[in-house]
């Protein structure tokens, strides 16, 4: 996990933890409900979170499109799928987003870094090696 993305978790979980230790009944009820809205329902939790993170971009959050940019990853989403909801999200926010795209490219990036030097294959093949007697 990049620096960028433990940060950000690191200082969210933190946060978190604090505000729900004040004890507030709204504050809590609040937490639930966003944790519930993006369960299974008869939209699925991809969907729900390609929703949520094009909500996030038009409403100009950073730290929810962060968030929602992790969870989509998790659920399996494509870079090519994110950047179309991100896409959409520009043509309704407008070009005031632009400064969100960029930072969610770059988060978006270190939840999938690039593989090493020479690919695939030449892993591949230093693993075989490995394991040739």
């Amino acid at each position: 996990m990049s620096n960028l993305v433990k940060e950000f978790n690191d200082y969210r979980s933190k946060m978190n933890e604090k505000l729900l230790a004040d004890n507030n009944k709204i504050v809590k009820r609040i937490f639930n409900l966003d944790t519930n809205a993006y369960t299974e329902g008869v939209l699925d939790v991809r969907t729900k979170e390609l929703l949520g993170l094009v909500a996030s971009t038009v409403l100009r959050c950073d730290d929810c499109v962060k968030y929602h940019l992790e969870n989509c990853h998790k659920e399996g989403i494509s870079k090519e799928e994110m950047m179309e909801a991100m896409g959409i999200a520009t043509l309704v926010g407008g070009t005031i987003v632009i400064p969100h795209l960029r930072r969610a490219y770059e988060f978006w990036e270190e939840l999938s870094p690039p593989p090493p030097e020479g690919g695939a294959n030449e892993v591949n093949n230093a693993n075989q090696g490995l394991n040739s007697n």
